[in-house]
């Protein structure tokens, strides 16, 4: 399986979209700080994710979801989780391994 998971930041609210094959170990690494690009932004809170059974597939939706069209999907699947906790503006769009 495949994951494209956000994350939201428990300091400042900001998102972090990522990709992963172990799902588990990458939500663990990012709690942790051991991924570089959100180290320094924990807690962090898994908000959303979706698997897929081939890789091409997965990170095309995470290309999507980084996108202007996917954000705004993002704002609308989660409106209500939203609603209670925001996100900041802007979506951050590293690339997570």
């Amino acid at each position: 399986m495949f994951y494209v998971y956000v994350l939201q930041s428990r300091s400042d609210q900001g998102l972090y979209i990522g990709y992963s094959a172990n799902l588990r170990r990458r939500i663990t690494e990012h709690q942790h700080g051991l991924a570089f690009a959100t180290a320094f932004r924990g807690p962090w809170r898994l908000i959303y994710y979706e698997a897929y059974l081939e890789e091409e597939d997965a990170l095309g939706r995470e290309r999507y979801l980084k996108s202007g069209g996917g954000r705004r999907f993002l704002k609308h699947q989660l409106r209500h989780y939203f609603a209670k906790c925001p996100p900041l503006q802007a979506v951050r769009v590293e690339h997570s391994g």
